[in-house]
C-alpha cells in the first residue's frame, strides 16, 4: 500500500511541478499585487490633493464623467471607499451591440480619474501585457489564476489545485515511519512520534540527494497548514463546482445570491432607481441588517448594478470581515422597488462560508499586514522549491533505476555469454 501511494504521490507530484512552478513565483509577486502595480502605474494610480481641506468629487459626479467619455460603455459599479492619495478607479462593460446582440469589445476596461478634478489621468484593457509594462501585475495574476488562457486555463488549474489538495494528504501520509514488525501495536504507536520527528528534520551538510529530499518532506511538513489552505481555495477559486458542494456536505452555507437570483427575460441597462437614490436605500437597508444580525459597519465599499437581473449589491466592510481590506458584507436589491432580495455575511452566519472567507483571506495576504504579506511570499517561494526538489528527487531515482537496470542487463549478457 505505502508503495501505491508513493507512486500516487510521485506521478501527481510529477503533472502539477511545472504549473505549481508558475503559481508559486506569480502567487510570491502577487502577495504585493496593489504596492508594485502603483509603483508601476504612479501617473494612473497615485495623486496629490490640492490641499488637505479639499474633499473628492461625488463618485457619482465622477461616474457621469466617465459615461459622457466613454459612451460605447456601461459604468456599473462604483467604489465608495477613497484612498487619500489614489486616483478613483472605474472599470467598463462593453454595451450590447443592438445589431449583434454581444457585448462590444473595449479596446480599454480601466479608467483611473483625479478624484478631486475629474481629470481622466489614464486607460489600460486589464492584463493585456501586449498594452506595455502597466499591465504587468494584472497579467501575471491572470497567470496565476489560469495560465493567461481564459476560462479553458481557470477549469486546467482548478483540476491542478483538486490534485495539489488531495497530494497534501498523501505526502503528510508518506513521512509517517513505518511500523515496525518486530514490536507490538503499542510500542510502534508510543515510539510513533519520536520516530516521526525524524521527518521533520533537514541535513544541511548532507548529500545534494539527501538535501533535497529533506527539502521535500521536512518543508511540506512545517509548511502543511499554509499549503492545505492554497491548495483549497484554489479550489474554491477556479472550480468552485468541486468547492461548494464538499463544503456544503460538511458544513452550513448561506445560499450564493448572485447564483439564485434569476436573470430578466429581457436585460434592464438602467435601474429605475437613480443611484444616488439606491445608495439611499442601501445604506438604511444595510443598518437595519446590523442592527437585526447584531454587526457593526465599518465603512462603505462599493455600489454595483447588475443589468441582466436588475439588481443592485451594496457592499460594506463590518466586523463580520476578517481583516481591514477584505469587503464581503453584502446586500442585494430590487433596482426598481428597492426591495431586499438577499444578503451575505461572511462570517457567523454559516461554519462554511467562514471557513471559505478565511481562506480567501489568507491566500490572497489580506490579513496582518506587511509581515503575513512576507510570509506569503516566502511560502510561495517555497511552492517552487517544493516542486523543484520533487523533480530532483524523481530524476535521482529514475537515473539510479537506469543505472541498475543496465547493471543487470549486462551481468545477464556476461553470464550468457560464458
Amino acid at each position: 500500500m505505502r508503495r501505491f501511494i508513493s507512486l500516487i504521490h510521485r506521478y501527481v507530484g510529477l503533472i502539477m511541478a511545472i504549473f505549481l512552478l508558475i503559481a508559486g513565483l506569480t502567487g510570491a509577486i502577487l502577495a504585493w499585487y496593489h504596492e508594485l502595480d502603483a509603483v508601476l502605474n504612479p501617473r494612473l494610480m497615485q495623486i496629490q490633493a490640492p490641499s488637505s481641506d479639499v474633499q473628492p468629487l461625488n463618485p457619482f459626479v465622477l461616474q457621469e464623467r466617465v459615461k459622457v467619455h466613454y459612451p460605447d460603455a456601461w459604468v456599473n459599479y462604483i467604489s465608495l471607499n477613497h484612498h487619500p492619495g489614489k486616483s478613483a478607479l472605474f472599470f467598463l462593460e462593453g454595451a450590447i451591440d443592438p445589431v449583434t446582440g454581444e457585448s462590444i469589445d473595449l479596446p480599454n476596461d480601466e479608467v483611473f480619474l483625479n478624484p478631486y478634478t475629474g481629470e481622466i489621468l489614464g486607460e489600460r484593457k486589464w492584463a493585456a501585457i501586449t498594452q506595455g509594462w502597466h499591465n504587468l501585475l494584472p497579467f501575471i495574476y491572470t497567470l496565476h489564476h489560469s495560465l493567461a488562457l481564459g476560462d479553458l486555463g481557470m477549469l486546467f488549474m482548478g483540476i491542478i489545485a483538486v490534485l495539489w489538495t488531495v497530494d497534501c494528504f498523501i505526502g503528510a501520509c508518506l513521512t509517517f515511519p513505518a511500523s515496525q514488525r518486530n514490536q507490538s501495536l503499542l510500542n510502534n504507536v508510543l515510539s510513533f512520534g519520536k520516530r516521526w520527528w525524524k521527518a521533520w528534520k533537514i541535513r544541511w551538510s548532507a548529500s545534494p540527494y539527501k538535501l533535497n529530499f529533506d527539502l521535500h518532506r521536512a518543508g511540506g511538513l512545517w509548511l502543511w497548514v499554509m499549503l492545505f489552505v492554497f491548495a483549497w481555495s484554489s479550489v474554491a477559486f477556479n472550480l468552485n463546482e468541486v468547492y461548494h458542494p464538499v463544503m456544503q456536505r460538511m458544513f452550513s452555507m448561506q445560499p450564493d445570491q448572485e447564483e439564485i437570483i434569476p436573470q430578466l427575460p429581457v436585460m434592464q441597462v438602467d435601474p429605475g432607481l437613480s443611484w444616488p437614490a439606491a445608495l439611499e436605500i442601501a445604506r438604511s437597508q444595510m443598518a437595519s441588517l446590523a442592527e437585526k444580525k447584531g454587526f457593526s459597519i465599518r465603512y462603505e465599499n462599493s455600489l454595483g448594478y447588475n443589468p441582466y437581473t436588475g439588481v443592485f449589491r451594496y457592499q460594506v466592510l463590518s466586523d463580520r470581515d476578517v481583516g481591514e481590506t477584505f469587503a464581503g458584507t453584502n446586500i442585494f436589491f430590487d433596482a426598481n422597488t428597492g426591495r431586499l432580495v438577499g444578503f451575505f455575511l461572511p462570517t457567523g452566519e454559516a461554519n462554511g462560508d467562514t471557513i471559505t472567507t478565511w481562506l480567501m483571506v489568507l491566500h490572497t495576504a489580506a490579513i496582518w499586514g506587511i509581515s503575513f504579506k512576507i510570509f506569503i511570499t516566502f511560502v510561495g517561494l517555497f511552492v517552487t522549491v517544493l516542486s523543484a526538489t520533487g523533480i530532483y528527487i524523481w530524476w535521482k531515482k529514475r537515473h539510479a533505476r537506469l543505472i541498475n537496470e543496465q547493471r543487470r542487463a549486462a551481468a545477464i549478457t556476461n553470464a550468457t555469454s560464458t
